[in-house]
């Protein structure tokens, strides 16, 4: 009973352990199918050597797969990389070199006599740059000076005339009083001597004699009547005085458009002298020796050194850029120069707003389009005397926005 108890439980445990295995118990015809089982696994072991190859023989070659994946991997890394770096930063390629350029224009006519400039040349605050001929200025303004001393002249005679009056008025009217007082009393005695001839017998007087009286008593009247009348002119004293400090006063105002006139002229030959408003560059000559220029004419541009950068961003780069932060410039022209700034200022209105034809949006259908503003950029440091950066080339600034 030992040695069956023994065996079963032995056998129980090979089952068991064929269970785990995935084998059937053994059975009866056990022995055959542990043969198939060798037979399949000897197959399997000859199949072996060829799982590694494709069809038509060749080992088969997984690399590119994998660098493929390298490739994606590097390129994700790379482009949160590029991110990371970039999100700070406000770029645009609608920028150029700024600057302020004086336009010189002649303002008076006349041939250039003197020539001191030349194409793109440097030229310093008051340096003469030509002579257009001053001839006829001369003229005019020794014409003017001659005009001023006869005005002067004029006057200095009024004065002395107004002095004379004041004296002068109040005598003649004091003088035409007595004067009208000698006619009356004239007036009086041919009064008497007419009635005594007229009074006296006729055989005692002559008829020439009453004509006498007749006769001068008409004349005393008559006398009288002018008397009078030199005195109510004569009694005009304030009027003869006012007219002739109005007299003054009108000499006075030709001196002053005399001087003005002679101030005029002297300028008018000042222009014949063209020199530098500022230091700058001479730009855009269009006059030689000899040419006759006329008032206004503009003869170039004197371009100053200060230069800046002038930067068309979006609208929509705008959120974050304010005045004072950092930018780093690359120049088309120079492409191993690289500039250094900053924000000055951005202008209040995009470039649409202040074209010579704005925009109706009113009017029509509507396209949204994005607008540019432009924004005005220091430059710091990086330029040298080496790299003069001309007004209008492409410049590529980098904002950095806090």
């Amino acid at each position: 009973m030992a040695s069956e108890t023994v065996g079963d439980a032995g056998s129980r445990h090979r089952q068991d352990d064929d269970a785990r295995d995935g084998r059937a118990p053994p059975r009866a015809d056990a022995p055959d199918r542990r043969s198939a089982r060798q037979a399949e696994k000897q197959r399997e072991r000859d199949d072996e050597p060829d799982r590694g190859k494709d069809d038509g023989g060749k080992p088969a070659r997984r690399w590119p797969l994998y660098i493929l994946a390298a490739v994606v991997v590097l390129a994700i890394i790379a482009g949160v990389v590029y991110w990371l770096l970039t999100r700070n930063l406000e770029s645009t390629d609608d920028a150029y070199t700024d600057g302020n350029a004086i336009a010189y224009a002649a303002k008076v006519a006349g041939y250039v006599t003197e020539l001191h400039i030349d194409d793109n040349m440097f030229v310093h605050a008051g340096d003469l740059l030509l002579r257009i001929d001053p001839r006829d200025y001369i003229t005019a303004r020794d014409q003017a000076r001659a005009s001023l001393s006869l005005a002067r002249a004029q006057l200095a005679s009024s004065q002395v005339d107004l002095d004379i009056a004041r004296v002068r008025v109040p005598a003649t009217l004091q003088q035409a009083k007595a004067q009208l007082e000698q006619a009356k009393a004239n007036q009086a005695q041919a009064e008497r001597d007419y009635r005594r001839q007229r009074a006296v017998d006729p055989r005692a007087t002559t008829q020439t004699s009453v004509d006498q009286a007749t006769a001068q008593m008409q004349t005393t009247n008559a006398a009288v009547a002018n008397a009078d009348a030199q005195v109510q002119i004569a009694s005009l004293v304030q009027q003869n005085i006012q007219a002739a400090e109005d007299t003054v006063r009108q000499r006075e105002a030709q001196v002053a458009q005399a001087e003005a006139n002679l101030a005029q002229a002297e300028v008018n030959l000042s222009y014949t002298t063209l020199t530098a408003p500022a230091d700058g560059t001479i730009t855009r000559r269009n006059v030689d020796l000899g040419t006759f220029v006329q008032a206004g004419q503009q003869l170039f541009y004197i371009v100053r050194p200060e230069v800046w950068v002038t930067a068309n961003f979006k609208e929509t780069q705008l959120a974050d850029m304010k005045a004072g932060e950092p930018v780093s410039m690359s120049v088309d022209a120079y492409p191993n120069l690289t500039l250094h700034g900053h924000v000055d200022s951005i202008q209040k209105g995009s470039g649409a707003r202040f074209s010579a034809f704005p925009a109706e949006n009113a009017t029509g259908n509507f396209v949204k389009i994005v607008r540019r503003v432009p924004v005005k950029i220091i430059i710091d440091s990086g330029l040298d005397n080496r790299h003069g950066l001309p007004l209008g080339i492409s410049v590529v600034p980098t904002v950095t926005v806090r």
